[in-house]
């Protein structure tokens, strides 16, 4: 992991990660391909280069769609990704674009193809495997373009210097897009192994692309592609030509589920499975409920065969855990702040949702003592609001509360935690009881920054074993997953779902609910008398599974759009509860979270292209509404 990182980073020095137009003319790399060319060990640190303009995904003040969904909010709205939610990004001023540097990413992998069979003393299998992870790199750039603006410029080729503007290429139909796509990634799979030892994590393997081709069919049947002739039945080239389908294939959930059969079959052949162990830890045993200790590592354990493809770059000081874990001066930033709307999706002990489970109480809000066999919720004897209580245990591992705990370690030198005398310390670990009362280890106190608006914290993503000072880390680095199986699972029961296939989508359903530690899907609703599993409750539950197995993974931006419900959520101001309370009474009461929030219909469903490249070539139109 490490040894690619700074592969990366040598690569981004030497190469020079700029985001330049794909018009532009080619910069140094071209001028010196010769050179980068010359031996072995210069053509993979060009191939590596290939890999540098990838988005980091959780890069938090510059990700596009980490924490600009409606799962948290933050004490940050002052960063960069914060223009998102707000609504405040245009065509002349689109604040986080990958527009132009997926591009340039194209162009250097094409570069590279069309240079490397001259290396001289190259093993031929391992240039086939180079020119297969320049191909998966072709097809997961145009997946990422085609993602964020739909219909996109095909790049086939390696782009001429020479190109005239008036023989620049206009953006290409949203289906032959698609298609394109997927021939990559079938191309790039038949050259690439099905794994990689450690020292090569996050280099593309064939179960990678073969889940990447699911990825973008599943995109290309959901609502917002598939038929959407609401918002884009105008939608065409300057020659007229319809850029967005106008009716809806039901063939096309077809493909998505038989692509994710085949990734499925692929990856389970290859020893992927679902991460089940709960031995691992970074010495805290804490959470010491096996299920929630499994949960809260099952992103974190480095090299586990439930991820397919990860991003293996460090996280670095300002990262999600520093921003995460409760509040020490200078070092833990308490702001990352899972919203009421999240919270109140996850279902209950029985597997089903808050406002559904019929053993559930429907005070929500209601202040309660947390009893003896609540334990491994909160701590027994403390107050907490009842919505706290009896959940899944996605919950406890991912969401910290008022009462509840935050499994973390203190540093022994200089600690962060241990005057605290809500911080316990238990068999092998610790954890500090969370209190967001005024006053408390978590609260909000007279800070204007660095609190967690909602009156929750994310746990999701930070070390258990990472230990808190009161100066400035670095946290404990693990790669962060792009894809895993569990999504797999999910977007074959999805597409199940929709070809009506409703056996198969429980299966896959439940295999991820069972991971989870809830009863099956079936186990839970027939205790609701008069429901029934049919395909339009089945089609929400797979949804929220989705929703909830995937809280902060970076999905929510995408899965909204894409199931074209992104207005219903992302155009209303977030609830929590009253952090300046002194009292878990007066705490209880929901509030508005007064950040702006703005979501236009159907504008934002599609991110803007840049006005200078718009204006640059003429042939290309700009996504609706900008």
């Amino acid at each position: 992991m490490k040894t690619l990182f700074n592969i990366f980073c040598t690569a981004i020095i030497a190469v020079g990660f700029t985001a330049c137009s794909f018009l532009d003319i080619v910069p140094d790399e071209k001028e010196k391909a010769e050179d980068a060319f010359e031996d072995v060990m210069a053509a993979e640190r060009y191939l590596y280069s290939c890999y540098t303009y990838l988005p980091n995904p959780r890069a938090g003040a510059n990700s596009l769609d980490f924490m600009t969904g409606d799962e948290v909010i933050t004490a940050f709205e002052h960063e960069t990704f914060a223009a998102f939610p707000k609504g405040n990004y245009t065509a002349s001023t689109p604040v986080i674009s990958y527009w132009n540097t997926l591009f340039q990413g194209l162009r250097q992998c094409y570069i590279f193809l069309n240079n490397v069979d001259k290396v001289p003393n190259l093993p031929s299998a391992t240039l086939a495997d180079y020119k297969a992870q320049a191909t998966f790199l072709i097809g997961y750039y145009h997946f990422l373009l085609s993602r964020c603006y739909g219909p996109v410029i095909i790049i086939d080729e390696e782009p001429s210097i020479l190109t005239l503007p008036e023989d620049y290429k206009p953006r290409t139909s949203y289906d032959d897009c698609v298609d394109f796509i997927c021939q990559k990634f079938d191309e790039a799979a038949a050259g690439l192994p099905a794994s990689r030892p450690i020292l090569y994590y996050g280099l593309a393997t064939s179960v990678a692309a073969k889940a990447m081709k699911a990825k973008m069919l599943l995109m290309a049947a959901s609502p917002l592609f598939n038929g959407n002739s609401e918002f884009y039945a105008n939608f065409k080239d300057k020659d007229g030509n319809l850029l967005m389908p106008q009716q809806y294939d039901a063939q096309k959930w077809v493909k998505a589920k038989d692509a994710y059969r085949e990734a499925i079959t692929l990856a389970e052949q290859n020893g992927y499975a679902l991460y089940t162990t709960n031995e691992f830890n970074n010495g805290n045993a804490e959470p010491a409920d096996s299920i929630q200790h499994c949960l809260r590592y099952n992103i974190m354990e480095p090299g586990n065969k439930e991820i397919i493809w990860a991003d293996a770059r460090e996280e670095g000081y300002y990262g999600l855990q520093n921003k995460s874990t409760p509040f020490s001066s200078s070092s833990a930033w308490n702001g990352v702040s899972p919203t009421l709307a999240m919270v109140e999706r996850f279902y209950t002990k029985n597997g089903l949702p808050i406002r559904e489970d019929p053993t559930y109480s429907q005070d929500f809000y209601k202040v309660v003592t947390v009893g003896d066999e609540q334990s491994n919720q909160a701590k027994p004897g403390g107050q907490t609001v009842s919505l706290n209580l009896d959940r899944e245990p996605r919950f406890y591992s991912w969401i910290a509360f008022q009462g509840g705990y935050y499994e973390i370690l203190s540093s022994a030198s200089n600690g962060a935690y241990t005057e605290d005398p809500n911080y316990l310390t238990t068999t092998g670990g610790a954890k500090l009881v969370c209190s967001f009362l005024n006053g408390g280890n978590c609260a909000r106190g007279s800070r204007t920054n660095n609190y967690a608006p909602s009156g929750y914290l994310n746990k999701k993503g930070v070390d258990p074993g990472y230990a808190i000072s009161k100066s400035l880390k670095s946290p404990i680095n693990y790669p962060w997953p792009i894809i895993r199986l569990a999504e797999l699972y999910l977007g074959y029961a999805e597409a199940c779902v929709e070809t009506n296939e409703l056996d198969n989508a429980k299966e896959y359903l439940n295999r991820v609910r069972k991971r989870a530690g809830i009863p099956s899907v079936e186990q839970s609703w027939e205790t609701i008398a008069g429901k029934t599993l049919d395909q339009s409750r089945l089609r929400d539950i797979v949804r929220r599974e989705r929703q909830i197995e995937f809280y902060l993974e970076n999905q929510n931006f995408w899965d909204m759009r894409r199931w074209k419900i992104a207005d219903q959520y992302f155009n209303v101001k977030a609830k929590g509860f009253d952090i300046d309370a002194s009292d878990i009474s007066d705490f209880a009461q929901v509030k508005v979270i007064d950040f702006e929030r703005k979501f236009e219909t159907p504008t934002n469903y599609l991110l803007p292209i840049p006005l200078d490249d718009v204006n640059k070539n003429l042939h290309l139109v700009q996504n609706p509404g900008y």
